[in-house]
């Protein structure tokens, strides 16, 4: 049974940094590609970050050169180094397979709010 638990959300103001972790279980973590997403208010879940088996990254363009998604196969983990955020990053901040759809399995998320 998949599960996930985000964690490391809080507030910080506009130009702060956040580490986002979440720990998975259930999924073949060595081979899965793993993504981070992100939920706002009146907004559809949409792609943040992804990382491949070997460790290679993708980012959505609007986050590309602040945040660093990393993992840890060891303790079956990903991160999500988020610098520079900004109001816009407001949201509620999820990890999954890459290309999970909303009838899978997800964990409660973590909360980022970023004031201005």
């Amino acid at each position: 049974q998949v599960q996930l638990r985000e964690s490391g959300g809080g507030l910080v103001e506009t130009g702060g940094s956040l580490r986002l972790s979440c720990a998975a279980s259930g999924l073949p973590f060595r081979t899965q590609n793993m993504a981070w997403f992100r939920q706002s208010s009146g907004k559809e879940r949409e792609f943040v970050a992804g990382i491949y088996w070997n460790g290679e990254t993708r980012y959505r363009e609007s986050v590309q050169g602040r945040f660093i998604m990393s993992r840890d196969n060891a303790n079956n983990t990903v991160h999500l180094q988020m610098n520079n955020l900004k109001p816009e990053d407001t949201a509620v901040y999820y990890c999954n397979r890459d290309g999970a759809r909303d009838g899978e399995v997800w964990g409660p998320g973590t909360l980022v709010n970023v004031s201005s």
